[in-house]
């Protein structure tokens, strides 16, 4: 999704740590905070940070990536600079954590069109199946260091 670091030319996107990967994604929605407490559990460096798309920097990452804020049915992950998006970005984040989280690959099985197809029902439909959550809310202070705000 475009060149290495290309958010570091982009005046709209807020000045932001980007030494460590990041993972972009709706804090209200259930699904989405289960991830992030799965990239908690599975990230064992503890470096990777977690960016609610609410906030000023995570809405202005999604619109230089060409996705809408205000209808969050993309998930990111950026990884030295280069972001990946959706059942892609879980694929790279799973790899990088290595062990349990390796599972995430079994979906390169499917066709890249048939994985984006699934994607976007389960994003679109993401409150309707999983229901809402709020991940800035989880009482874990260690979990709360990886948010970005």
């Amino acid at each position: 999704m475009g060149d290495a670091f290309s958010f570091r030319h982009d005046p709209q996107v807020p000045p932001f740590d980007d030494s460590a990967p990041l993972a972009v994604m709706d804090a209200d929605c259930a699904i989405c905070s289960w991830g992030a407490r799965m990239v908690h559990r599975l990230d064992t460096s503890g470096r990777v940070r977690i960016c609610p798309i609410q906030t000023p920097l995570g809405a202005a990452l999604l619109r230089h990536y060409g996705l809408e804020p205000t209808d969050p049915s993309s998930w990111l992950f950026i990884d030295e600079g280069r972001a990946f998006q959706d059942f892609d970005g879980v694929i790279h984040a799973a790899r990088r954590f290595g062990g349990w989280g390796r599972l995430a690959t079994v979906l390169l099985i499917l066709p890249r069109p048939l994985r984006d197809w699934l994607y976007q029902r389960l994003a679109r439909n993401r409150y309707a199946i999983f229901g809402r959550g709020d991940m800035c809310a989880l009482p874990d202070p260690a979990f709360q260091k990886r948010l970005l705000r």
